[in-house]
């Protein structure tokens, strides 16, 4: 198949006008050196796509001077040797490589010789370009910001439940002295009362603070109430009922509770009168609860 297609070729090359051609070339380029490229593309076609021009050519004279020993060299045939009397018939496919493989041709073998490289390296330019495009770029800095966060965030969460551990045994020990220190230890309602009195003079909110104190202490001391640092005194009132307090004296302790958290929490200076009279109220019912036990 290859000889039949080399032989088609070498048919095909119109080697009569071969003369004509080159003196066509020299005419050109003494009228129309400007329109010789588009000349030898016609004659190239002509020629069955045989290569007529060098990449070496710089000027119109070399570029003609090249077509016209390359038309050459393709029409020429090989002269018997002096010493062969009859030298071996040549085939076409042979002559073909014989031309081919001619100086004139060898731009023409390097051209083509290199087609594979130059698919794969435009291919590989390609990639390239695609892989350093904007988007490309976005997405590996978007992807290295989440990593960074997640990294961030897991040891966030590990120093974070580190802390909670180690603190964990202290904070039951707190919890757990609260609870003993929490009972709040009074003195008599006597000795709450004579404080009381001495503050009026010059501590009217520390005199009802003892005063309050007073009350509380007798409470306790018909187990009525069991003071603390945790509970209010709202609360406290609240308990006297399951106490087996009455109702009478609930409401007592309520009003003088009542009068107290407004007048001891209030930005307002406690008057001395007011204080005494919340002094005097809780020594009458410190008295009454006395009475009542006796």
């Amino acid at each position: 198949m290859t000889a039949g297609l080399a032989l088609l070729w070498l048919a095909a090359l119109p080697c009569e006008s071969q003369a004509q051609e080159a003196q066509q070339l020299a005419e050109v380029v003494q009228r129309q050196p400007a329109g010789l490229d588009t000349y030898l593309s016609a004659l190239e076609q002509r020629w069955e796509g045989l290569p007529l021009r060098s990449p070496e050519d710089d000027t119109p004279e070399k570029r003609a001077e090249t077509a016209t020993r390359r038309l050459q060299a393709a029409c020429a045939r090989p002269e018997a040797s002096p010493s062969t009397a009859s030298p071996p018939p040549r085939t076409d496919p042979a002559r073909l490589q014989e031309i081919l493989s001619r100086p004139e041709f060898a731009q023409a073998r390097q051209r083509q010789g290199d087609l594979m490289q130059r698919l794969i390296r435009t291919l590989k330019d390609w990639l390239e370009e695609l892989l350093q495009t904007r988007e490309a770029q976005s997405f590996a800095t978007s992807t290295r910001t989440a990593v960074l966060v997640l990294g961030f965030a897991v040891v966030l969460f590990a120093v974070l439940r580190l802390r909670h551990w180690r603190s964990g045994p202290a904070r039951r020990g707190e919890q757990s002295g609260t609870g003993a220190t929490a009972a709040l230890v009074l003195d008599s309602p006597g000795e709450h009362l004579s404080r009381a009195r001495a503050a009026l003079s010059g501590q009217p909110r520390e005199a009802i603070r003892e005063g309050l104190l007073a009350l509380l202490s007798s409470l306790e001391t018909k187990r009525l109430a069991r003071p603390d640092r945790v509970k209010t005194n709202r609360e406290l009132v609240g308990e006297l009922p399951g106490r087996g307090a009455s109702t009478q004296l609930t409401r007592e302790v309520e009003r003088l509770v009542h009068w107290y958290d407004r007048a001891f929490y209030s930005l307002e200076p406690v008057p001395s009168e007011d204080a005494a009279r919340f002094v005097d109220e809780v020594e009458r019912l410190h008295q009454g609860l006395a009475g009542a036990s006796a």
